[in-house]
């Protein structure tokens, strides 16, 4: 039997990502040990519980020390706390990276608290379900999902091959890019889509009791589907908001110009400008499906029910 990729792996924070990292870490093989702290003490119960750790910290100090690689699993706002609680316990070659979905305020905020002998090595996993905590969590969230690696220009390759090879363990596809890069293409991929589903479920909310419950009872998929994104962790939604706001403001910037000129066609009837509209716009839909990120599989999120539907 081969030795594992990573000889002691601590995962800071049980959530739906965290936990989903201890399992898989756990079911594939891929760490002698795993180690999860939480700072919340009835989340350590559960873990305990649901017997996903090797071991279960009070502190993400104690999680850390003697880590080969640290993973802060938590929202955005608390990279540079965890930095700074880890940083002193990280041991010489130790990689210390996050999973969140900003990654220029995340080097920012937790490199200053990395010694010189360990690696920041940043990545967000584009993976993840509406729900969160730890039972949340399965281990194959990230199979065929993307997992982007955002090294620092400094990074030691070394470092950054081996948090890569403890991604695509877990099943994911790895890309690596600068965070100033990643926090572009997440704005439009990911962050503006989400503002625009919170801000589309907040209009229902603000109609009339009866109009309100009639869209409730007759939600068709473009509206539910909506409804399952912005029913998102707001803690962490917020603080992607609030630590990417230049890329997100200059996204929903180009999003609203794209609006106003369909209000315009509408308005006017130039079907013309809508047809051709609509026609480029789904030749990106199929693209997406012929590059297999998107499917009803449970790798994507989706949890599969007994009677073989997805959920």
């Amino acid at each position: 039997m081969s030795a594992p990729l990573v000889g002691r792996l601590a995962v800071i924070g049980a959530g739906l990502i965290g936990s989903s990292i201890a399992r898989a870490a756990r079911e594939k093989g891929l760490a002698g040990t795993v180690v999860v702290a939480d700072r919340d003490p009835a989340v350590r119960a559960r873990v305990r519980e649901l017997g996903f750790a090797d071991v279960v910290a009070d502190t993400a100090a104690d999680a850390a020390r003697d880590a080969d690689i640290v993973i802060a699993c938590v929202p955005v706002g608390a990279s540079g706390a965890v930095a700074a609680e880890v940083g002193p316990a990280l041991k010489p070659g130790a990689i210390l990276s996050d999973v969140g979905s900003v990654k220029a305020a995340v080097v920012e905020m937790m490199a200053p608290h990395v010694p010189a002998h360990a690696q920041l090595v940043p990545a967000h996993p584009v993976a993840g379900t509406e729900f969160s905590g730890p039972d949340a969590g399965f281990a194959s969230l990230f199979e065929n999902r993307w997992c982007i690696v955002t090294p620092t220009a400094d990074a030691d390759p070394q470092a950054v091959a081996a948090l890569e090879a403890l991604w695509r363990g877990m099943g994911a596809n790895v890309e690596t890019m600068s965070p100033q890069h990643h926090d572009l293409v997440l704005a439009i991929t990911s962050h503006v889509p989400h503002l625009i589903a919170y801000n589309i479920v907040g209009t229902a909310e603000h109609l009339e009791h009866t109009l309100t419950s009639e869209v409730i009872k007759f939600s068709a998929g473009g509206f539910r589907d909506f409804t399952r994104i912005a029913a998102s962790d707001p803690t962490m939604w917020r603080d992607v908001f609030l630590y990417n706001r230049e890329a997100v403001l200059e996204m929903l910037g180009r999003f609203t110009e794209d609006l106003s000129a369909l209000q315009r066609a509408i308005r006017y009837g130039d079907g013309d400008a809508l047809f051709e509209h609509f026609t480029r716009t789904r030749a990106i839909r199929r693209s997406i499906i012929e590059q297999g990120q998107e499917t009803a599989a449970p790798d994507f999120g989706r949890r599969v029910i007994k009677d073989g539907a997805a959920g």
